[in-house]
């Protein structure tokens, strides 16, 4: 099976958004790219049920190469990611926080230094119909020297390098949320991390953590 590692890790991948109430029923995607190929989680099948053989791989172009069900409805934004950056794995969520915030903000308030975690200020990208070219455009343009995004009345997405690497910003991305949101509905005068600190939290964010072994 083409990409058999690849789709095995997108059912994973899904399953773990289940779990931790990011995703409801079958409303989120998720994707890998290897080379010129992309897999894709399925449409509307339960992530449950879902096997990598279920997964779908297409082109660039969006052409399926491998597999028998329609692949996400949100496709184009996928490729339309992976055409404008450097990204190789893409996750999208509907989680609560972030869908929320998306709501009510044009770019998340610097409330916490985990936004350098995403490169800087994390921002909302305007509202178009799901599965359409211009969510696609709104959203790859939200997503220009970033690795997380809001999509205004939709949810969220993260990229990365890697598949691990684009889940494990998930729960950061919806803990900034959460943490503005009530900050927000205490009415209270927020706190906010200048510039010039996020700016150092992103320098500290790059070398955080054990270095790599040779």
């Amino acid at each position: 099976m083409l990409l058999e590692n690849e789709r095995q890790e997108i059912v994973e991948t899904c399953l773990y958004m289940q779990r931790h109430g990011l995703v409801v029923g079958t409303a989120g995607n998720v994707s890998v790219r290897v080379g010129d190929l992309v897999a894709i989680s399925p449409s509307g099948v339960e992530y449950d049920a879902m096997t990598a053989a279920d997964v779908v791989v297409t082109d660039m172009a969006g052409q399926i190469v491998d597999g028998s069900l329609k692949p996400s409805s949100e496709l184009p934004l996928h490729l339309a990611v992976y055409h404008s950056g450097p990204a190789m794995a893409v996750t999208h969520n509907h989680a609560p926080a972030s869908t929320a915030l998306g709501l009510v903000v044009d770019v998340i308030p610097l409330s916490h230094y985990y936004s350098g975690m995403f490169g800087g200020p994390v921002r909302v990208a305007p509202f178009a119909m799901f599965g359409t070219d211009q969510l696609a455009i709104n959203v790859a343009e939200a997503l220009r020297d970033r690795s997380g995004a809001l999509m205004a009345n939709h949810g969220a997405i993260t990229t990365g390098p890697t598949l691990a690497k684009a889940l494990s910003l998930l729960p950061y991305l919806e803990y900034i949320c959460e943490v503005q949101l009530r900050a927000m509905a205490t009415g209270a005068e927020i706190k906010y991390v200048s510039d010039a600190d996020m700016e150092q939290a992103i320098i500290g964010m790059s070398t955080y953590g054990q270095p790599q072994k040779n």
